[in-house]
């Protein structure tokens, strides 16, 4: 499929769920490559797995009663994040030890929940690998306005939570809230990721989270820049992948992830600063002066 017969399907009235599935992939990117600026730099990329697994006896609550899957797994990964934020204060644990209990507790809740629905194996198929072609109409509006209020948040606290996410130390001696910040921030990621879901499902989205993010951090050191490189690569990726899938008839979400690790591999070797081939040029250019 051409890229022009590409573009006449997203026009195609008959094929009214293409359009909305591209509005989906993107609108997921950008706010995804936004929050994962903030996980990236934290290196807390792990979060990002759990909280996908925190969602999912939401989701699985909400199918069974036929409730809104977008609402349902908001609850269940806000409340799970709570709890995480609060158990993370005991220092005999660390963050990543309480995540480790308390996501994949959340997870098996919802495989249960979800065993005991109709249809069992065809919904549990589509929580994990993303249904974006049957997306709703009224998920998508759900999804844009949940994406503008995590944005809103997110430029609201920016100084903030860039401080913790540095300095943790300093950001407490300047008396900045870091408990506080970091639930704000533990709940903003379950919302990205809660609207990230139908797009590439719950095993693929912490792609759409960190590479994005990942790969603006090797293009710059600049944080805005990295803020604004990030949607722009996820966005890229989600239109490159829709292409690819809708073309030769692919899984979007893996081809989805696919494109995008394909973009992270080209920076990791050609970054003009820290790209492995570039450094390596470097070097020889410098052994041969």
């Amino acid at each position: 499929m051409t890229p022009v017969e590409f573009l006449t399907d997203l026009f195609n009235p008959d094929l009214a769920f293409l359009p909305k599935a591209l509005a989906v992939a993107v609108m997921s990117s950008v706010v995804c490559g936004v929050v994962g600026t903030y996980v990236v730099l934290r290196g807390m990329a792990f979060i990002g797995d759990a909280v996908s697994h925190a969602v999912f006896p939401g989701l699985a609550i909400a199918f069974v009663l036929e409730g809104n899957l977008v609402l349902g797994g908001t609850l269940a990964g806000v409340a799970t994040a709570v709890l995480v934020a609060v158990f993370s204060q005991n220092r005999r644990l660390n963050e990543s030890s309480v995540i480790g209990v308390l996501f994949v507790a959340a997870f098996a809740l919802g495989v249960v929940v979800i065993s005991q629905a109709p249809g069992y194996a065809g919904s549990l198929e589509q929580f994990l690998f993303g249904s974006i072609t049957g997306i709703p109409t009224s998920d998508l509006w759900t999804d844009a306005v949940t994406g503008v209020v995590v944005l809103a948040v997110l430029f609201a606290f920016h100084k903030e939570l860039v401080t913790i996410s540095l300095d943790r130390e300093s950001a407490r001696a300047m008396g900045i809230a870091v408990f506080r910040l970091d639930l704000a921030l533990y709940v903003l990621v379950t919302l990205a990721v809660v609207i990230s879901v139908q797009t590439i499902g719950n095993i693929l989205v912490l792609a759409l989270l960190v590479t994005p993010a990942a790969t603006a951090r090797l293009l710059t050191d600049r944080i805005g820049v990295m803020m604004a490189l990030s949607p722009a690569i996820g966005s890229l990726g989600a239109l490159v992948g829709l292409y690819l899938s809708w073309g030769w008839d692919l899984p979007t979400g893996g081809t989805v992830v696919l494109v995008l690790t394909a973009v992270f591999l080209l920076a990791w070797f050609l970054a003009p600063r820290q790209g492995l081939l570039t450094k390596a040029w470097r070097h020889l250019a410098r052994t041969r002066a």
